[in-house]
């Protein structure tokens, strides 16, 4: 959601389009008529709510019409004159139809509706540039009102709604002093006592540092963590004996092949920075593509930030970022690079942003953007496996699950993890490859210990070589 309203009332037309042409593919578009006057109504009591009618409100009233609808020609006399019909939030006849519809079928139309419903009503909020708190209460009044519905028609849960609160844009009280207030007049707890009961334990950094030493490999990133570590340690004891401190981006860039580790790296880092007191959490989110980025348009910004509060006091973990930056000038991909971006300044302090991928396409993601050049300047290189450090991975995987290779099998799975490094190509997987492996394995081993007549503790857990790969494999070579 823009925090400064740029868009004509004709790109609003489009955004409105989109939105419902995206409702109407689940709920059918017989309902257009009714439901392009239902939104004049809820932007007429949401505009009431800010304070009045201004011209911009009637341009943007006068863009409220699906496709293959007549255009409305309001003037501001008469919508200001409408006003007093939209005292009232009212859900249309035609939504409990619909609710009532997908509790039959299992569908969740309706749900979808809400969705839309917001994202409209957020835009329309916008047009004098704020979202004000009285407006976005509105809106989640309407919201409430129409879940409610849904929750007692008995259509199915899908994805949480937005809470219109979090757009609040507007110079006055914000939500969360509003909040407090209400709580210390209410009689409820006070922010202090509030603030106490959400506060969770600190992540162990030690048991954090124990887990990165037992990871195979990557001795070049740990011996990297560490220096950060001691850097960043080092940089908070200069602070507080006012020392200057040079500026420090902890933003980064991982680059390697799928499954050489970078997730759960990014999953312990995020941890220790809360360890030492860089992160408030600690928390990992991780995200593609397909999680930041909208069909249509309007969304995707609104879609990445609500990923971006998920992840604000921890870390979030972009994995094939480059992909956001591969589908031209007018992909939706480069309006969440922006958003994430903009949100990296407002959170500077609160938000560390980590992005993976293959080394190639990683770095010309990030030559793409000036704003991402300057802001990710720490790169972090994992390198595939080799056939030893496979075979450490694999017997990790067999020592965790109870399973046991014999001598026989040991050198045979050795073998294998060797030619299987030899003869990597463009897709080798590294560890990924290995649970690949490990996962055959126990099939193979469950068919064959499910043919004895009474097999012992020790032949649930004995791994044979035959267990390790087919015996059509073993005939080929």
């Amino acid at each position: 959601m823009p925090t400064t309203w740029t868009r004509t009332p004709e790109e609003f037309h489009k955004i409105y389009a989109a939105n419902t042409d995206a409702f109407y593919r689940l709920g059918g578009s017989s309902m257009a008529r009714e439901l392009d006057e239902f939104m004049t109504h809820c932007a007429l009591n949401l505009w009431s709510r800010g304070g009045g009618i201004t011209q911009r409100h009637v341009d943007m009233a006068n863009q409220i019409y699906s496709r293959n609808q007549p255009q409305p020609r309001w003037l501001l006399w008469s919508l200001t004159g409408s006003i007093k019909e939209g005292e009232v939030f009212l859900p249309p006849v035609f939504y409990w139809n619909l609710a009532e519809s997908d509790a039959k079928r299992g569908t969740e139309a309706s749900r979808t509706f809400i969705r839309m419903l917001t994202n409209i009503l957020l835009y329309l909020a916008a047009v004098d540039d704020d979202v004000s708190y009285d407006e976005a209460a509105f809106i989640t009044e309407c919201t409430d009102k129409l879940n409610a519905i849904c929750d007692t028609s008995g259509v199915r849960k899908s994805k949480a709604p937005l809470n219109p609160l979090d757009f609040v844009t507007s110079g006055e009280q914000s939500y969360i002093e509003k909040h407090k207030l209400q709580t210390q007049t209410t009689g409820g707890d006070t922010p202090a006592k509030a603030e106490e009961k959400q506060e969770t334990p600190k992540p162990d950094f030690d048991a954090l540092m124990a887990e990165l030493e037992s990871l195979v490999g990557l001795e070049e990133i740990k011996r990297d963590i560490k220096n950060m570590i001691n850097l960043i340690k080092v940089r908070k004891l200069r602070e507080q004996n006012d020392l200057p401190v040079p500026p420090m981006s902890l933003h980064m860039v991982f680059l390697g092949n799928p499954g050489t580790g970078k997730t759960t790296v990014a999953r312990i880092l995020s941890g220790l920075y809360a360890a030492i007191g860089v992160l408030e959490k600690g928390q990992l989110v991780e995200v593609d593509r397909s999680g930041l980025v909208a069909g249509y348009v309007g969304q995707t910004a609104l879609k990445t930030q609500e990923v971006i509060k998920k992840a604000i006091g921890g870390v979030l973990f972009i994995d094939e970022a480059y992909s956001l930056a591969s589908g031209g000038e007018n992909d939706f991909g480069r309006e969440a690079i922006e958003t994430i971006l903009k949100a990296m300044e407002d959170h500077r302090k609160e938000l560390i942003v980590i992005v993976a991928g293959y080394s190639g396409p990683m770095e010309k993601f990030i030559s793409s953007n000036p704003g991402l050049e300057s802001r990710f300047n720490k790169y972090f290189f994992f390198q595939d496996y080799n056939g030893e450090q496979l075979m450490a991975i694999f017997r990790k995987q067999c020592d965790k699950n109870g399973y046991k290779l014999n001598e026989e099998a040991e050198k045979r799975a050795a073998e294998l993890f060797t030619e299987l490094y030899e003869n990597r190509g463009d897709n080798f997987g590294n560890g990924r490859d290995v649970r690949n492996c490990f996962e055959d394995m126990v099939v193979r081993q469950s068919n064959r210990v499910a043919a004895m007549e009474n097999p012992s503790k020790e032949d649930l857990m004995a791994v044979l070589p035959e267990d390790l790969e087919d015996e059509e494999e073993e005939n080929n070579e």
